[in-house]
C-alpha cells in the first residue's frame, strides 16, 4: 500500500486527489510528483518551439501540483446548463448597464479613437468587457484569475478532452511572456486559459493583440485601451459591418410553423415576422436568421451578420445575444419589447443584493454580494425555501424576498 509519508500526503491533499481521480488522471498517491514529471517532460516541447529554457522556469516556478479548482470548473459552463431567463438576468441588468455608460464617459476619447480605427461599436465593447471580466473587476479577484501556466499544464495534465487544447495554449503563453508584453507574476488568466480585461485565450491574442497605448507591449491585462481594441481587431476581422446592428428583436404570427436558415429580412417580413418596437426594417435586403433561445413563449430575434461575428469571440447564442441586448441598453436603445418567459417575478439588481445578505444573515449563504444568482444562491435560496416549507425551486423570486425581509 502507501507508505506513511504518502499517506499523510495524499490525506493533506484529498480534495485535489478527489478531483484528478474525478477527470481521469493519476492514482492519488502519485498525483504531485506525476504533474512534476510532466512539467519537466513539457519543458523540451516548450523550447522545441521556440521558448527559451529560461523562460519556462520563470514561467513554473513554485509550482508543484496541478489546480484542484481548474478542474472542478471545467466540468460546469453556465452558457450551455444555466436557463435562458438566469443567464441573461445576471449578464444584462441595472448596474451592468449604469456603470457601462458610465465606463463610457470615462473612456470616451480612447473609444472615440478606437470606433474610428476598427469600426465596431463603442457599447458592444463596453458590452464584452462588462460580460468577461465585470470591467475588469474580475482581474482583481483570486478566486476566479489565477496563474495562467498552472492552469493550462493542469489541464493538458489531467483533462484528457482539454489536453490537447491547453498543450497548444500553454505553448502561446509562453510566447507572450517571452516578448515581454507581460511579466510571469502578471499572467494569470480564468481557469481555462482566458486572460485579461477582455478574456482572450493565448492564441486569439496572438492573433488580434494590439498595443492601442503605444507603450510597446500588448497589454490587456493593465491596459483598457489595449484591451478594447483587442477586442474591435478580433471583431473587425471576423466581418464586422460598422454602423450595422446584431439583431432585432421580432414578434412572430401564431399558428405557423418558420424556415431554418437565412432570408432577407424583406421575405421574414412577407410571412408576418415585424420589429417588436413597431418599427421598419431600415436595410430590408440584408439576411438574417431567426432564434428563439427561450422557446415561443419567450422573445424572438432575427439575427444579422454581427451576431455571428459576435459568436467568433464566444460561439454560444446566449452569450451573443447577451452582449447584443446589454450594448443596446448601454447606447440607450432600451431593452426587451418581451420578456424572457421566467416562471417567477424577476428582482432588481439593488434587491437580489439584498436577497444575497438577508440570506448571509440567517447562514444560508457565504457568497459574493454582486447581484448575481448562481449554483451558492440557488443553494442558500433552497434550503431557506426548505425551512418556510415553500417550494423548493431555488428561485430568487420576489415571494423569496418577502419571507426574508420577515424574518
Amino acid at each position: 500500500m502507501f507508505s506513511r509519508r504518502t499517506l499523510s500526503g495524499f490525506i493533506a491533499r484529498g480534495f485535489l486527489a478527489g478531483a484528478l481521480l474525478a477527470a481521469g488522471a493519476v492514482s492519488p498517491a502519485w498525483a504531485d510528483a506525476g504533474f512534476q514529471r510532466w512539467v519537466a517532460q513539457f519543458r523540451s516541447v516548450a523550447i522545441q518551439n521556440g521558448i527559451s529554457g529560461e523562460i519556462y522556469d520563470r514561467a513554473f516556478r513554485g509550482i508543484t501540483a496541478p489546480d484542484p479548482e481548474v478542474l472542478e470548473k471545467a466540468r460546469y459552463q453556465p452558457e450551455f446548463r444555466a436557463e435562458p431567463w438566469e443567464y441573461f438576468d445576471n449578464r444584462v441588468q441595472e448596474e451592468a448597464i449604469r456603470t457601462g455608460r458610465q465606463l463610457a464617459r470615462q473612456w470616451k476619447p480612447w473609444l472615440d479613437r478606437i470606433e474610428r480605427q476598427f469600426g465596431v461599436d463603442r457599447s458592444v465593447l463596453l458590452a464584452i468587457w462588462s460580460i468577461e471580466s465585470n470591467y475588469g473587476a474580475a482581474l482583481q479577484n483570486d478566486r476566479i484569475m489565477r496563474s495562467l501556466p498552472r492552469s493550462l499544464a493542469t489541464l493538458a495534465y489531467a483533462d484528457k478532452r482539454r489536453a490537447k487544447f491547453a498543450r497548444t495554449q500553454l505553448i502561446a503563453a509562453l510566447k507572450i511572456l517571452q516578448r515581454g508584453d507581460v511579466t510571469e507574476r502578471q499572467l494569470t488568466g480564468s481557469w481555462a486559459g482566458a486572460m485579461g480585461h477582455t478574456q482572450f485565450i493565448p492564441t486569439s491574442y496572438q492573433a488580434y493583440a494590439v498595443d492601442m497605448d503605444g507603450d510597446g507591449r500588448r497589454d490587456i491585462w493593465n491596459s483598457v485601451p489595449d484591451a478594447l481594441a483587442t477586442a474591435a481587431n478580433l471583431l473587425r476581422k471576423n466581418g464586422w459591418r460598422p454602423g450595422e446592428t446584431w439583431g432585432y428583436e421580432v414578434v412572430l404570427p401564431g399558428g405557423r410553423k418558420f424556415p431554418a436558415g437565412n432570408m432577407s429580412l424583406q421575405q421574414w417580413a412577407s410571412i408576418g415576422v415585424v420589429r417588436a418596437n413597431g418599427k421598419p426594417f431600415p436595410r430590408p435586403s440584408d439576411s438574417a436568421e431567426l432564434k428563439v433561445p427561450d422557446g415561443r413563449a419567450g422573445p424572438a430575434f432575427l439575427m444579422t451578420k454581427n451576431f455571428s461575428v459576435i459568436k467568433r469571440y464566444n460561439n454560444s447564442d446566449k452569450y451573443a445575444i447577451a452582449v447584443g441586448l446589454l450594448a443596446d441598453q448601454i447606447a440607450g436603445y432600451g431593452g426587451l419589447v418581451r420578456d424572457w418567459s421566467r416562471p417567477f417575478e424577476r428582482l432588481s439588481f439593488g434587491e437580489t443584493e439584498e436577497l444575497q445578505k438577508r440570506l448571509g444573515a440567517l447562514g444560508y449563504y457565504d457568497g459574493p454580494i454582486d447581484g448575481k444568482i448562481g449554483s451558492g444562491s440557488r443553494n442558500a435560496i433552497r434550503q431557506f425555501q426548505e425551512r418556510m416549507g415553500l417550494n423548493q425551486d431555488g428561485h430568487p423570486s420576489k415571494e423569496v424576498l418577502r419571507k426574508l425581509r420577515g424574518n
